[in-house]
């Protein structure tokens, strides 16, 4: 029955559990439970218990996995599902009421009940049956509500949506319970006998279809231009942050379903490792929700992770700590699978970004591609003032990143390296909001300037960066450039400076893949001494295309991930080999 006083049955379970200490919890975990503990103490909301039983229910006697076996559900299931159906609260809408007998009809106050939850949102580990639970909550609503609905479920790709649709499938063929004997029974032949020996339940080309209540499940691409303007009452977004996603598709689907009542969108992923993109903008939000900054009691979140790094370090980790990161650890992935992966992040530094990521929800920065996760911590606080330099420049577009890079020699081989970056105002405001956390990151500590104009002026960023060199008192012995974009600077710099030691470095396969390896080299054996967290973003976002015979250019793959200060750092290698006398 429904009351408001009463605490969740599952979650209640769970949170003496939690208290006993039989289930490590992370913060953001922890932060939810107190957002639990306010909706029980709040009397607005109402909880009941029939409602999610009736759920628990369904699932059991109907649903099959994948193979065909029988689904019994896991705690942590019911948990999230007791969250979806389990909350209610009521208004007081004007509704309208028909006459009777020819009379007009009226307006009157009418109490209505609503479900709470419109939107849930899942980060957990990989592992953890996350599409499993999306198919359960499809399936209840394609074949529960009684009401005409469609229900779209999206993914990175076509095939990875697939995942919640085949258990419905295999439902649908298995028939386990008496309502999918009921559903399934007939031919979907029968067009022309009777309705009563059709099949009501069955998959079609559109998706799967309820020929009882015409409500239809299909797939629809990760786009916004393919879910923005539809009515979905029953959504969901499987890897809405493990993908390179870049707008923001949970939103474009919310603005359609919430043309209907109490409507709900699952958004189900684990952690990536492609950062500030539209993925980050929304973990920032669910954040401020947690924190209780941002009062959202119709957002359920559970955001698994853990709390540090330091939980998975070689010889100091305890495999039962890393239920925090996944609940489901040795129900649906033993704990066998876990160690494997983690000796080898220990041995495979590569790896080691992705493995930290979606086995253990520790963002990490970029897929470090070229430039392994080890090769991308800075150095600790270096200054080359009064240094001789080679400079490298990468002036691309003038609405772009303009960097430059400052290579010293050392002894021992080593190379020291300090960069300076310039975007235009314009391009700063256009920033998703973690990528502009980031940028302001790297204008703190000064590697990057924003100019206030629309289209970056080169004479005012030559000024800024003249001004720069003197006040560090840098000696620029050469100047490597790639010519593309370059040409006001450059003819300023051979006026004012000659164009002794000025070296065009066009990009190509022909003149970066030597480099390109002799700077890998140097990272590997950390004699790249840096310390700015700009030239660490860089680097990891760095990719390299290689042909059939191992020849490696540059990849500009994607506007918001830079990598123009590794491109201005392989101008300023090159112009220093060219002029290797200049330094002795």
């Amino acid at each position: 029955m429904l009351s408001n006083r009463a605490t969740p049955i599952y979650y209640g379970q769970f949170r003496d559990q939690v208290i006993r200490g039989e289930i490590p919890v992370c913060e953001m975990i922890s932060l939810e439970m107190q957002r639990i503990d306010a909706l029980i103490e709040d009397p607005k909301y109402w909880y009941d218990d029939q409602a999610v039983e009736g759920w628990v229910k369904f699932c059991e006697r109907e649903l099959t996995l994948t193979d065909g076996s029988d689904l019994y559900l896991l705690d942590s299931f019911k948990l999230w599902a007791e969250q979806i159906w389990g909350w209610y609260y009521f208004t007081d809408d004007k509704v309208f009421i028909r006459g009777k007998d020819g009379k007009p009809g009226k307006y009157a106050t009418k109490r209505v009940k609503h479900r709470l939850t419109k939107k849930q949102y899942l980060i957990v580990a990989r592992g953890a049956a996350k599409s499993m639970y999306g198919s359960c909550i499809q399936n209840y609503g394609l074949n529960i509500d009684t009401s005409t609905t469609h229900q779209i479920t999206t993914a990175p790709t076509m095939r990875q949506a697939e995942e919640i649709l085949s258990p419905i499938r295999t439902a649908i063929a298995r028939a386990r319970g008496p309502l999918f004997k009921f559903l399934t029974e007939g031919s979907l032949q029968n067009t022309t006998g009777s309705k009563a020996n059709r099949m009501k339940l069955s998959p079609t080309k559109k998706g799967i279809e309820n020929f009882i209540t015409g409500s239809l499940l299909e797939i629809r691409p990760m786009s916004i231009d393919k879910l923005q303007g539809l009515r979905p009452k029953y959504s969901t977004v499987d890897e809405w942050l493990s993908g390179d996603i870049k707008e923001d598709v949970i939103g474009a689907i919310e603005q359609g379903a919430s043309k209907m009542d109490d409507y709900l969108i699952v958004a189900m992923s684990s952690e990536g490792t492609v950062r500030n993109g539209s993925g980050d903008s929304i973990k920032m939000e669910l954040l401020d929700i947690l924190k209780g900054q941002y009062y959202a009691p119709h957002i359920s979140i559970f955001y698994y992770r853990l709390d540090d790094i330091k939980e998975v370090e070689e010889g100091k980790y305890d495999p039962q700590i890393w239920l925090k990161a996944n609940p489901n650890l040795g129900q649906t992935v033993s704990y066998e699978t876990y160690l494997l992966d983690v000796e080898r992040a220990e041995n495979v530094p590569a790896a080691r970004n992705d493995i930290l990521a979606k086995r253990f929800g520790i963002p990490m920065e970029g897929y470090t591609y070229f430039f392994t996760y080890n090769e991308t911590i800075p150095h600790k606080k270096h200054d080359f003032w009064n240094m001789s330099c080679a400079m490298g420049a990468d002036l691309s577009q003038g609405d772009d990143f303009c960097a430059f890079t400052f290579l010293f020699p050392l002894d021992r081989e080593e190379f020291g390296v300090k960069t300076r970056s310039y975007i235009s105002s314009r391009t700063f405001a256009r920033l998703p909001n973690a990528a502009r956390l980031k940028y302001e990151e790297f204008m703190a500590e000064g590697s990057l300037v924003v100019l206030d104009c629309t289209v970056l002026d080169m004479m005012e960023v030559y000024e800024d960066l003249w001004q720069y060199i003197e006040d560090s008192e840098y000696t620029v012995e050469c100047f490597g450039y790639d010519p593309y974009g370059a040409k006001e600077f450059v003819n300023r710099w051979v006026t004012e400076n000659s164009e002794f030691g000025v070296e065009k470095v066009p990009q190509g396969v022909k003149t970066e893949s030597i480099p390109l390896g002799e700077l890998k080299d140097l990272a590997e054996d950390r004699k790249l001494i840096f310390d700015q967290s700009l030239m660490q973003f860089a680097m990891g976002n760095c990719v390299t295309l290689e042909d059939t015979n191992g020849n490696r250019k540059l990849l500009k793959k994607r506007y918001e991930e830079k990598i123009d200060n590794v491109a201005a750092l392989l101008d300023a290698w090159v112009a220093y080999k060219l002029n290797k006398e200049l330094f002795e």
